[in-house]
């Protein structure tokens, strides 16, 4: 089975590089592939993030398949590692020098929508793209205030995770598709032992907030694009949540706030029965190191039905770009069928084109993938894109530590989401 880590999973990596300007790699930046596609025209650079050598050596393998498909150009791919990756671009898009092909998150597009050039439909045809190239809902990942800004690579939504084995060890039956919010608290009691609690909470952003998203059918923002962490229904979801720890006593509070993926690493340790996590993981946990039999499901459904949003990330087309048409070509070839499949086939991570999608359960081992398939394909049936301020990096930043206090029960959810409400919304 394949196990590596999805290129676009939301956690930190640790490859050391700089951001390179578009059309030159001379600043004396280190380039991860530097020479160049064989051609004589523009030299488009390519910029992403990379957590290991593996992620590199995928990359490498989508390059190649860009310069082929694009002789007359020069590539250059440049990558850094998840943090760093993002600081640089503050700094390069305060001097103007950002890559002609910028990679993307999704979730912090918001912060970084000025780099990038809003995309038309006729962009998309210049790049050999069509809208209906992608599953529904892709392309609000790379959408910003009704504008579109790049396009996505691969696809993304949370589930729940659990562990068969404490589950039958519990007596308790296991989650199943279709479960509502009722289903899951039975669940969390009954998989809760002395020798393990019935879920982690979560530290992350959509770690912690997918089962609030969930319960409430209320984003923390709202259609306007306005900070709405205090509307009644969404603050009433996250106190249930938070009362996980503090009354329920199925969840752990969380030791300190460096512990940053703390549910994630108490599910993968089999320490809790289950935790939330995004869909870019689920070959990681079918492969965990700790040797237990791992399920999935999708998000359990509120009074409001299920609610869950569409992750992930993508390439956009830098403002400073020289050569806008050449990087529309490297785009295309970027989310085209080839470099969509070859990603797919390797079970990197789940794309955004549909048509390759099917080559990521073929991927898998004969005995998990029709579940896989079962759990995604109920994950993704009803998403909305997820809605973000400028300021949405700030407000998770400012946040997270304050988890930790409302989890030992320090202070409450509703004064947390107060304070953020006060200091963050307009």
């Amino acid at each position: 089975m394949h196990i590596t880590r999805g290129l676009a999973a939301c956690a930190a990596v640790a490859v050391t590089a700089s951001l390179a300007a578009c059309g030159s790699d001379d600043d004396g930046s280190a380039a991860t592939s530097s020479g160049n596609g064989g051609g004589d025209g523009a030299t488009i650079v390519w910029d992403m993030w990379a957590g290991s050598q593996s992620d590199i050596d995928a990359l490498e393998e989508t390059l190649a398949i860009v310069r082929d498909e694009n002789p007359d150009l020069t590539v250059n791919l440049q990558t850094a590692p998840w943090n760093d990756y993002f600081t640089k671009l503050t700094t390069n898009l305060s001097s103007g020098n950002v890559a002609c092909v910028t990679s993307m998150n999704g979730q912090r597009l918001s912060t970084y929508a000025e780099a990038f050039h809003p995309l038309t439909a006729e962009d998309l045809e210049k790049a050999g793209l069509s809208e209906d190239d992608f599953s529904p809902g892709a392309l609000d990942i790379m959408s910003y205030d009704g504008q579109l800004y790049g396009v996505p690579f691969d696809v993304a939504t949370m589930l729940v995770y659990y562990n068969k084995d404490l589950f039958a060890a519990a007596g308790a039956d296991e989650p199943q598709i279709g479960w509502t919010i009722d289903d899951f608290e039975a669940a969390a009691s009954a998989a809760t032992t002395d020798a393990n609690k019935g879920f982690a909470v979560g530290m992350g952003e959509f770690q912690w907030m997918a089962l609030p998203i969930a319960r409430s059918g209320k984003q923390p923002v709202d259609e306007s694009g306005n900070l709405a962490l205090t509307d009644p229904d969404f603050a009433a979801a996250a106190t249930w949540y938070a009362a996980l720890v503090t009354d329920d006593d199925v969840a752990a509070p969380v030791p300190s706030a460096s512990d940053t993926g703390w549910g994630e690493t108490e599910y993968s340790s089999g320490n809790a029965a289950m935790a939330v996590d995004g869909t870019w993981n689920a070959v990681s946990y079918l492969g965990n190191d700790a040797g237990f039999a791992a399920g999935m499901v999708n998000l359990p459904a509120g009074d409001n039905g299920a609610t869950a949003l569409i992750l992930g990330s993508g390439y956009g087309i830098s403002q400073d770009c020289e050569d806008k048409d050449a990087a529309l070509a490297v785009l295309g070839s970027l989310v085209g069928k080839e470099a969509q499949d070859a990603m797919a086939a390797a079970g990197r991570s789940y794309p955004a084109r549909a048509e390759s999608q099917p080559l990521y359960f073929e991927s898998l081992d004969d005995d998990v993938r029709d579940d896989v398939q079962a759990a995604f394909d109920a994950a993704f049936a009803n998403v909305e894109g997820q809605r973000s301020t400028k300021n949405w990096d700030q407000v998770n930043t400012a946040l997270q530590p304050q988890l930790v206090s409302v989890y030992t029960g320090q202070a409450s959810m509703p004064d947390v989401l107060d304070q953020a409400q006060s200091q963050f919304g307009d």
